[in-house]
């Protein structure tokens, strides 16, 4: 089908950064609308979010990944319509409700349009909205292969999620009961005990209270959806054969870790969620049947991401950050 040639000439409004800084730093701007190759689509987007990694990279943190070429455009999450389609893709067409993560590193979902390669797109669930949908890619992608390619869950597996109630902890709660764990105890602030309860938590530790380092259970798998322990302290508490797995360690902290596992039966994995349609496609199915939900902790309209930026900066958020777009 043609795509609107109006669309690809067009400029979009977008949020975007012409230096690493603080939230200060955000642009809501006109920015080139993108044009889809062979094998993507362009996304009229309704919704996206904002998680923590899009702010460190608003601030540097991941510059030797990122580079120094600017402007860019943050974001990972895309929810919405497809607006023109690449000669190469067979499966969408426009006007579809799709969703998925931009497979670039630096995000670019933060505006009006963005583009997806067709194989890590997926159509939305029906019984999503555009802002539920727009907070589901990263988070729940990041809970599944974190429990299920690095985890290494297996049925009746006692498991361990660390910051229960964020944007990906939500989501690991959830799916950590969907692949079979036996028992699920999920770590949070006294604020968020009976979110993560209502999650499917068989336990919920208040970490104000107790520090699971030194619980008396002990774990086959622990998720530090949060990044605030690490696989040395952490040991005890695995059973043999245990793994601990985290997505934003600290630097310091991954070299011991690496250490501490040569002389253990224990595993300590650290990954990054990649772009994968296929796990997006089994999210997709458990969001229809309402096996998952997203967890919306607060909505904000695209021209205020340095506000939404600010607040998940603050910490405790419950959930994902959602922009409207």
């Amino acid at each position: 089908m043609p795509q609107p040639t109006h669309l690809l000439i067009l400029p979009m409004k977008a949020i975007y950064f012409e230096e690493y800084g603080s939230a200060e730093v955000l642009r809501y701007g006109e920015q080139p609308t993108p044009t889809p190759k062979a094998n993507q689509i362009l996304v009229r987007v309704r919704a996206s979010s904002v998680n923590p990694v899009d702010w460190k990279i608003r601030q540097g943190d991941l510059k030797l990944i990122t580079g120094y070429k600017f402007p860019k455009i943050p974001g990972r999450d895309v929810a919405g319509e497809v607006a023109a389609v690449g000669d190469n893709v067979t499966r969408f067409r426009v006007g579809d409700r799709v969703y998925g993560m931009p497979n670039d590193g630096a995000g670019n979902a933060n505006a009006e349009y963005a583009l997806l390669a067709e194989s890590v797109a997926a159509f939305i669930p029906e019984r999503l909205s555009f802002e539920e949908a727009g907070a589901v890619p990263l988070g729940a992608l990041t809970a599944l292969q974190g429990l299920h390619d690095y985890g290494q869950i297996l049925s009746g597996d006692r498991v361990l999620i660390n910051g229960a109630s964020g944007g990906v902890g939500t989501f690991a709660v959830q799916i950590a009961k969907a692949l079979g764990a036996g028992e699920v105890t999920g770590v949070c602030g006294p604020a968020n005990v009976e979110l993560v309860r209502s999650l499917g938590a068989d336990r919920v530790l208040n970490h104000h209270e107790h520090d699971f380092t030194h619980d008396v259970s002990r774990y086959d798998l622990i998720f530090d959806a949060a990044g605030k322990s690490s696989f040395t302290a952490c040991q005890e508490v695995l059973r043999r054969n245990g793994r601990y797995v985290t997505t934003t360690p600290d630097p310091a902290a991954v070299v011991l870790d690496k250490f501490a596992s040569v002389f253990s039966t224990k595993s300590s994995y650290v990954f990054m969620a990649k772009e994968r349609g296929t796990d997006l496609a089994l999210l997709s199915a458990w969001l229809q049947a309402e096996t998952i939900r997203p967890v919306i902790a607060k909505t904000f309209p695209l021209s205020a991401t340095a506000d939404a930026h600010r607040f998940s900066e603050a910490g405790g958020v419950a959930g994902k950050i959602v922009l409207t777009v």
